[in-house]
């Protein structure tokens, strides 16, 4: 008998190894390129609180572990 085996990632497993050249710590423009979204865009999802970050001075740093949440992986 010839037993194939399957790996199947969790959602969660894919978007981390999608995502691994990006840092645990994101500026709004990696974000930003992460969604394939504006920055315009990128901040507006900010400003509503859809998505968490902290603010450093003046720029925002989004942790990757928010970037999930936001996009429901694990939920």
């Amino acid at each position: 008998m010839n037993s194939e085996t399957t790996t199947t990632l969790s959602q969660r497993d894919a978007y981390k190894l999608m995502l691994k050249e990006y840092p645990d710590v994101m500026d709004i423009v990696q974000m930003c390129q992460i969604l394939d979204v504006s920055t315009k865009t990128g901040y507006r999802l900010i400003r509503e609180g859809k998505i968490c970050c902290i603010k450093v001075g003046r720029a925002y740093r989004i942790p990757k572990a928010h970037l999930f949440t936001y996009l429901c992986i694990g939920c």
